[in-house]
């Protein structure tokens, strides 16, 4: 069944308005979303790209859960942009006093924010408040409880992109706590989207999600067998904030079962990458070794992680503008 969010995100006329989930988003689309990142990508070392897409435009980060890619890289990328830009969290906004979250989207309009980047544990929300807010602000979902991570999904697939091309050939792991993971089911529907050849999901018992999700994933709950053989490992941090209870013994155990180790990449192919989307629990879920590895391409996702964001910003109002022009 389709999410709300897959259908409010988009406007009368088929055009992304909102960006809540990458559910319902098409091949073309994605992939015209990551051709515009990469042109916004720059060695390290380089002058970053910079132009004046959003100028004049106020970008408000609503961060109400902790963040530091996320949030700094959206920073980064509306600046670099040309955009204004105001960052609230729960510690300095009204919602700490009780206001609601819609009198303080409400506030935020009514001084002109054209973009409002929100981070919140509630489920929904994120479709929630784009069905009330004007016609001309953007709402972009920036993790929403244990359901949607659309730009780090973005930024994953443009990193696995930039290493081996053509997904249809790839095996990709998904591999750790799938249950509790935003990041995991936007990655799954990301590959999937671009045609990966088979994605594989691999977890505790404890920490798989339901039969119903993740539709047409390998599952595994044995890690030495999932890894056999693929291309792209991506493991993920123990979601303990979103768990009702302890779903695992301790952190040495999990390492042995579950973390990704310089003995279990030698299972997986020769040039297999790993990826990680932050903040890592190292030598819990993977060893520093691999980390810091010569297969590690943690530190890339990081850099794209400012362009994805700077593109899919740029796509915003760039749709709202041609909306306007009918």
């Amino acid at each position: 069944m389709t999410s709300p969010g897959a259908t409010i995100q988009r406007d009368s006329e088929g055009r992304l308005q909102h960006l809540i989930t990458l559910e319902g988003l098409t091949r073309d689309e994605i992939t015209g979303l990551l051709d515009l990142a990469e042109f916004y990508v720059r060695p390290p070392g380089e002058l970053p790209a910079r132009d004046q897409s959003l100028a004049g435009r106020t970008v408000a980060n609503l961060f109400f859960e902790p963040s530091t890619r996320t949030r700094v890289s959206f920073e980064i990328a509306a600046r670099r942009l040309g955009a204004d830009v105001v960052n609230l969290d729960m510690q300095t906004s009204s919602r700490a006093k009780g206001e609601t979250v819609l009198d303080t989207i409400y506030t935020l309009q009514a001084m002109h924010a054209d973009i409002l980047v929100m981070r919140d544990a509630e489920p929904g929300l994120p479709a929630f408040v784009a069905q009330h807010v004007a016609p001309h602000v953007c709402i972009l979902n920036a993790g929403e409880a244990h359901l949607s991570h659309p730009t780090q999904g973005l930024l994953d697939a443009l990193t696995v992109r930039q290493v081996k091309g053509d997904f249809s050939d790839l095996r990709i792991l998904i591999a750790g706590d799938i249950a509790h993971s935003r990041v995991a089911r936007s990655a799954w529907q990301v590959f999937t989207t671009l045609g990966a050849r088979e994605v594989r999901i691999a977890a505790p018992d404890d920490l798989m999600p339901a039969a119903d999700e993740f539709p047409g994933a390998s599952r595994y709950t044995s890690l030495d067998e999932a890894i056999e053989g693929v291309d792209v490992v991506m493991t993920l941090r123990i979601q303990r904030e979103r768990m009702k209870r302890a779903l695992f013994p301790d952190e040495r155990t999990y390492h042995h079962e579950f973390g990704i180790t310089a003995a279990r990449m030698r299972k997986a192919k020769p040039d297999a990458i790993v990826m990680h989307p932050g903040p890592m629990n190292r030598d819990v879920e993977i060893s520093s070794e691999v980390a810091d590895g010569p297969q590690s391409v943690i530190q890339r996702q990081v850099t794209n992680g400012v362009a994805v964001r700077m593109a899919v910003l740029a796509t915003m109002v760039r749709n709202v503008q041609a909306r306007r022009r009918l």
